[in-house]
């Protein structure tokens, strides 16, 4: 298996923000019904709004007719109907953020359905090139900031476009000259914004994967560290973190920095032509060209033509944060999945547990081949050990029997079935499998020890647990066999651990069973106890067993000794120690 420390460190691509908005947009597409009602309610309420500058003229009008002239029921009358449009349009508003948030919040639930449908989809190879930290930082952070950007910022854009749209017709109707003031500041607010966002979509994009890394490390860390303190690398930890934090820290800056100077500058844009727009509204007031009442609907307008500019422009760096979150996760959806099984591929019944591998090469990277014309026959109900040197490729073997890998050349058979035409899911729950790396989930000890035969009795619960030799230590707890016991089985001892899993592999029926230093983390009376019932239980079973204590497999029918990707010596334990070879020295050296 490839080391865990070699993950993926490739720099972020340029960004396909098309290809995004299109995906988003068909997530946004599931809720079009309520959307196209969102919509309809967003053109009503900004056309309320809109209303509001010409009556707010209209009002002028009246007051401006002249010293006692002024007809204060009609002002009365207009600003109570301006009033009234715009309490109307912010109620309107405010349903349409309730409802967005609703769509917002199923988009995020869909989309992590599907990541983590993806996620069970992917070969073995995907979570052994990305750390699980980065992997949830994208289920969790991506798609939360994916989420907040749909339920706010879609709003924004479609309330904007609608205002600056009838803002601009308004202002056309009032005064086409006044008009031409306010239009020639917007190719300058144009060219600008696509200036900064190519400058900025790509920093958005390194702050997202700096984030990914900063969690994978974290999560990696706090995995590990009762391992950490008891080196004393507390320090060394600190300050790894410290650059990981201060990268991050630096494309959080990055990013927002040119991102918040996009607002500000917009508004300087804005105000120039306001500017002009007041100077040459004075000069066409002093020639009578315009009223006042015009002038001023015109200038309510045409803040609220540039304001939506302004809003598009303060919320263009969430956007382009969303779109390098959205691309990440769609980067983990778009990841090859393991490879379907072949057509009209069979279903492993029956099993008897005959295993041979005939011939196989086999390399994690084509260019270093661990496993060279590799050849091994288990009969079944033979108790078959592995030995051999770190990396001497024993793991490698039980990857290929499972075919979390397929091999490069060669092939493996199960009862005379090439393993490649069987369905994946037949050939694995073939197996039962405990692993050195001991696997427990948040629930009852009840639920860990059945969680591999559905409809379990207690009975048989209990058996399995008693074989295992971990059923007085259950009875002991508060609850015997309904203790909750924390993720990962973080409140009971590795070894209790273990003999939990071991009690589940006993339980699962199953004709072939893999132990991967399976008692690794138990005492050596204990460890001689579960051998025993293991041999009992596991009778006229396959078993493959990969051992460093080499005193556990004595009693194996058949032990293979691995090196360099070849076996180098076979037979029994006693057979081997008579030969005195590579098997001999192997024993020997565990107890000088």
């Amino acid at each position: 298996m490839p080391p865990k420390g070699q993950r993926d460190t490739k720099k972020e691509k340029p960004r396909d923000a098309k290809g995004t908005l299109l995906r988003i947009w068909r997530y946004v597409t599931r809720f079009r019904v309520l959307m196209i009602f969102i919509a309809l309610m967003c053109i009503a309420s900004n056309l309320l709004a809109l209303v509001g500058p010409s009556l707010a003229g209209r009002a002028i009008n009246e007051a401006a007719a002249g010293a006692g002239k002024v007809n204060f029921e009609k002002v009365w009358y207009d600003a109570g109907q301006m009033l009234l449009f715009y309490i109307s349009s912010s109620v309107l508003t405010l349903l349409i953020n309730f409802l967005m948030m609703k769509v917002g919040r199923n988009i995020a639930r869909q989309m992590r359905s599907d990541v983590f449908y993806k996620l069970m989809k992917l070969p073995v190879n995907y979570f052994d090139r990305n750390a699980a930290g980065d992997i949830i930082s994208r289920v969790s952070y991506d798609i939360d900031v994916l989420s907040t950007s749909i339920s706010t910022d879609i709003v924004q854009i479609m309330t904007s476009l609608i205002t600056v749209a009838g803002s601009l017709f308004m202002m056309l109707l009032i005064s086409p000259l006044l008009s031409l003031m306010v239009l020639i500041t917007i190719p300058l607010s144009i060219f600008y914004t696509r200036y900064m966002g190519k400058k900025t979509r790509p920093l958005f994009a390194r702050r997202s994967a700096a984030y990914g890394k900063m969690n994978g490390y974290v999560e990696e860390m706090f995995s590990g560290q009762k391992t950490i303190q008891a080196y004393a690398r507390e320090d060394a930890v600190l300050n790894k973190f410290e650059s990981i934090n201060q990268e991050a820290s630096e494309a959080f800056y990055l990013a927002n920095h040119y991102g918040m100077t996009i607002g500000p500058t917009m508004n300087s844009i804005n105000n120039l032509g306001l500017a002009l727009l007041g100077m040459f509204g004075s000069i066409l007031y002093l020639k009578d060209l315009v009223s006042l009442a015009q002038i001023s609907s015109f200038v309510l307008y045409s803040r609220k033509f540039s304001g939506p500019i302004n809003e598009i422009a303060n919320i263009i760096n969430e956007i382009y944060s969303a779109l390098a979150a959205a691309e990440r996760v769609f980067r983990l959806l778009d990841e090859t999945e393991e490879a379907k099984d072949v057509e009209n591929a069979g279903k492993l019944a029956n099993v008897q547990g005959n295993v041979e591998i005939k011939n196989v090469s086999f390399g994690y990277v084509p260019e270093k081949i661990i496993l060279q014309n590799f050849n091994l026959k288990a009969d079944a109900g033979k108790l078959i050990a592995i030995v051999g040197p770190t990396g001497a490729g024993k793991t490698t073997i039980i990857n290929l029997l499972m075919r979390f890998y397929d091999v490069n050349a060669g092939e493996i058979m199960v009862d005379g079935q090439e393993i490649r035409s069987l369905t994946r899911e037949s050939l694995r729950r073939a197996y039962a499998m405990v692993l050195q790396d001991t696997w427990l989930f948040n629930g009852t000890i009840y639920e860990n020890i059945a969680y591999g035969k559905e409809n379990a009795t207690r009975d048989e619960v209990v058996a399995a647990a008693k074989a295992a030799r971990i059923h007085h230590y259950i009875m002991q707890l508060p609850k015997g066999y309904d203790t909750v016991i924390s993720e990962d089985g973080g409140n009971i001892s590795k070894g209790q651990k273990q003999m939990l899993t071991i009690a589940r592999a006993m339980l699962y029926d199953a004709r072939m069973l893999i132990l991967d230093e399976a008692t690794s983390n138990v005492d050596t009376g204990t460890e001689r106890r579960i051998q025993s019932a293991m041999r009992e239980l596991m009778k006229d079973k396959t078993c493959f067993v990969i051992a460093h204590r080499l005193s556990t497999i004595q009693n194996a029918d058949l032990i293979l000794v691995v090196n360099g990707g070849n076996i180098v010596e076979q037979g029994t334990h006693s057979e081997l120690m008579e030969k005195q070879g590579f098997y001999h020295r192997l024993y020997n050296s565990q107890f000088e």
